[in-house]
């Protein structure tokens, strides 16, 4: 079994370009032992608020601080699948508490989108239109399904209808964090990890602005590091509406996953009743049986007893009566336990069952040149925006724009996307240079080692 420590990853927020403060928040809680990473695993959060200036800046804060701290409170008594949901219900709770209390944070919400990574494979709990993509062998694979007018209507349309109609606005969403005491939280997996699996997990500032394919091609080509901000700084060149949030993680040796048919089922409700009280009713229709053929063998008219001296057989009676007597009570608690209502038994998921029904959306992501041309001309925007006046950084994004694009036509997608990368960041620098001291700067989270 693993022990965890491997996983490599970073994140980035950026304010976009549209936006005065940044709403989004997000969490890696790592884990530092092979205990923790069997008990608790590793658990990265994205959050995406709405509400007042305020409100979605702190709905979002709460949810990416509370659901680690209350996943932990909860601890490995409990089953993942149960605890996940607990600590993303109570955070859903307190946001709500929060915005009832403080006029100023009335009515303030959050997207909520996490991912645990358990030695028995990546766990997902998921509120909004956030979202959690898988990356593997050319492919990218959306596990979390989004919580959005757009998909609603997508889905009601039929499986070729994915994007949905560009008329519905993709900005309302059907479901977040906060505005109600109580949510309903979807939870997917456990997913089977593999060796370089990568987890991108975003808001929607990333996925709005970039095409699935392009998310895949940064993430599969460059580090954790580069790749957060190449998608990053494309989704400044493309106006960046909003703030953009990725978080990039590669799973190493020992986070590939693996579980055994004897493995524990893990519990899907936190009441009801347990598995040992699920067996107790047999357990007490056994103990009755043994009970009733005891004192069958036992009782003063059996041949074990019968001839014996006056003490054996008034002690054969008590003894017999006795057994007959615990023999009717087990089997009165047998009944009772087989009559309690099913609705009241604990659903039990197995080694190897998944939750949920992702991935919902999966994409060939194996790099193309035709993938390239919205590419190119992201860049060649970039460049017609920095104009003359940009002096050497305008030259330098037209130099890495010309590299992209000989290596595209060479057919070496690897040093495209490498260049392409080095035009966001050149871009990027310009727009960090150009922004207000009032504008919130982008942060960013370094790689685990």
């Amino acid at each position: 079994m693993g022990k965890g420590n491997t996983l490599q990853y970073h994140e980035r927020s950026d304010v976009g370009r549209k936006r005065s403060n940044n709403q989004d928040s997000a969490a890696v809680i790592a884990a530092t032992s092979p205990a923790e990473y069997r008990n608790h695993g590793w658990m990265l959060v994205v959050a995406d608020g709405m509400g007042a200036h305020l409100g979605g800046e702190e709905a979002s804060r709460i949810a990416a601080t509370r659901v680690p701290e209350l996943y932990s409170e909860y601890g490995p008594q409990r089953s993942p699948p149960v605890v996940l949901r607990k600590s993303m219900q109570q955070a859903n709770r307190e946001i709500h508490r929060q915005g009832e209390r403080d006029p100023a944070y009335r009515g303030m919400g959050t997207t909520c989108s996490v991912l645990v990574l358990l030695p028995r494979g990546a766990l997902i709990g998921h509120v909004g239109d956030s979202r959690i993509y898988r990356i593997r062998n050319g492919q990218i694979q959306q596990l979390s399904r989004d919580h959005s007018l757009a998909w609603e209507i997508a889905a009601a349309a039929g499986p070729n209808n994915d994007e949905g109609s560009a008329a519905v606005p993709k900005n309302i969403i059907t479901r977040s964090m906060g505005p109600h005491d109580d949510v309903e939280v979807d939870l997917e997996g456990p997913f089977p990890i593999e060796l370089g699996d990568q987890f991108v997990l975003c808001s929607d500032g990333l996925s709005g602005s970039l095409r699935d394919e392009e998310i895949a091609l940064f993430t599969a080509e460059l580090p954790a590091e580069e790749a957060t901000a190449a998608l990053v700084g494309l989704a400044l060149i493309r106006g960046a509406p909003d703030n953009t949030t990725v978080l990039v993680a590669t799973a190493g040796p020992e986070e590939v996953s693996h579980y055994s048919r004897r493995d524990t089922a893990w519990p899907l409700d936190d009441d009801g009743v347990s598995a040992a009280a699920r067996n107790r009713p047999w357990i007490l229709l056994g103990i009755a049986a043994c009970c009733l053929f005891t004192a069958l063998l036992i009782n003063p008219w059996s041949d074990l007893v019968k001839g014996g001296s006056a003490w054996v057989q008034s002690l054969s009676q008590v003894g017999s009566l006795a057994c007959v007597g615990l023999a009717l009570g087990c089997l009165a608690g047998s009944f009772v336990g087989f009559m309690m209502p099913a609705a009241k038994r604990v659903r039990t998921l197995a080694p190897g069952k998944q939750l949920g029904k992702g991935p919902y959306r999966s994409y060939n992501a194996m790099p193309t040149a035709a993938q390239f041309t919205g590419i190119l001309n992201s860049l060649e925007a970039a460049a017609a925006e920095i104009g003359p006046a940009g002096g050497t950084a305008a030259d330098r994004l037209q130099a890495a724009t010309g590299q992209c694009r000989e290596q595209v036509a060479a057919g070496d997608f690897s040093a495209a996307t490498r260049a392409a990368a080095r035009g966001f960041e050149i871009f990027t620098g310009y727009i960090e240079a150009s922004r207000g001291e009032d504008t919130e700067a982008p942060s960013t989270s370094p790689r685990a080692d």
